[in-house]
């Protein structure tokens, strides 16, 4: 953890360096929003050091733990939804016949092409099923939050300050949102089955001005993924659902990994 450290720490030195023999940015910053009004785009190290430059009590420390759960969180958080949804999708051979069917309907008979963005926008029942396996078996089980005022829920006063926790896994198991909760569904997030649920029922990247900020990448990521194994391989997973040990911890996770198959599709 040291060197992992020291090495942070040398990065954001070497790179407050570059910036100064750079020369000024041109990067103003409202102090009462911390909006970011610029001509140009920064990377994101760049614009945690000009966030510093208009507020010191901002330390490296903080620009390092910043860092941390973009580059560890978003690692994490990412490779449990992956794994989750393959192994979903190796125990649902009629929902992976779909996908493939929809996959080819986009790719044809291309399996090397590389997914553009254009692609992602037509693999809509790829993004049904990625919604399902992470309402199933959301990646991360529950959120945290500080209450900002004093609030009554379920009848029950809760005073400002308390530190509560929401379990998402359970949220998502609801039969009034979502019947027969136990049941993998793709179907359930079509649009005419999911327009009328209710905006908080499902909220696999939490929600609010809290909610994760990298959700959009996360969710373009592991459809290129999916996409891409999907049209060469075929999946078939070993292990029927209660036979996984599954750890709820900041991120769901499986004790002893989950057996999946790999077959090259002709």
């Amino acid at each position: 953890m040291f060197l992992f450290s020291f090495c942070y720490y040398k990065v954001i030195h070497d790179r407050k360096s570059d910036i100064e023999i750079e020369g000024k940015k041109d990067v103003t910053i409202d102090d009462k929003t911390l909006e970011v009004r610029k001509r140009r785009r920064l990377a994101f190290l760049d614009l945690l050091i000009e966030v510093q430059k208009q507020d010191p009590s901002f330390t490296d420390e903080g620009i390092q733990e910043e860092v941390d759960t973009f580059m560890f969180e978003g690692h994490d958080t990412v490779a449990a939804s992956l794994t989750m949804a393959l192994y979903l999708i190796g125990r649902h051979p009629k929902v992976q016949t779909k996908i493939q069917e929809e996959l080819e309907r986009v790719f044809g008979d291309d399996r090397k092409r590389f997914v553009t963005s254009d692609d992602l926008q037509e693999l809509q029942y790829l993004s049904c099923v990625m919604k399902e396996s992470q309402r199933l078996l959301t990646p991360v089980p529950f959120v945290g939050r500080d209450l900002a005022e004093d609030t009554r829920i379920g009848g029950i006063d809760v005073p400002k300050g308390t530190n509560i926790f929401i379990s998402l896994i359970m949220l998502h198991r609801d039969p009034k949102q979502f019947p027969e909760p136990e049941k993998f569904d793709p179907d359930r997030f079509l649009p005419a089955n999911s327009e009328a649920r209710h905006n908080f029922a499902y909220l696999p990247f939490s929600a609010g001005h809290r909610n994760c900020i990298g959700q959009k990448f996360a969710v373009m990521e592991q459809k290129v993924v999916l996409a891409t194994v999907l049209r060469k391989f075929k999946i078939t997973s070993l292990q029927k659902l209660d036979e996984l040990k599954l750890a709820s911890e900041l991120v769901l996770r499986p004790v002893d990994g989950v057996q999946v198959k790999f077959t090259r599709r002709p």
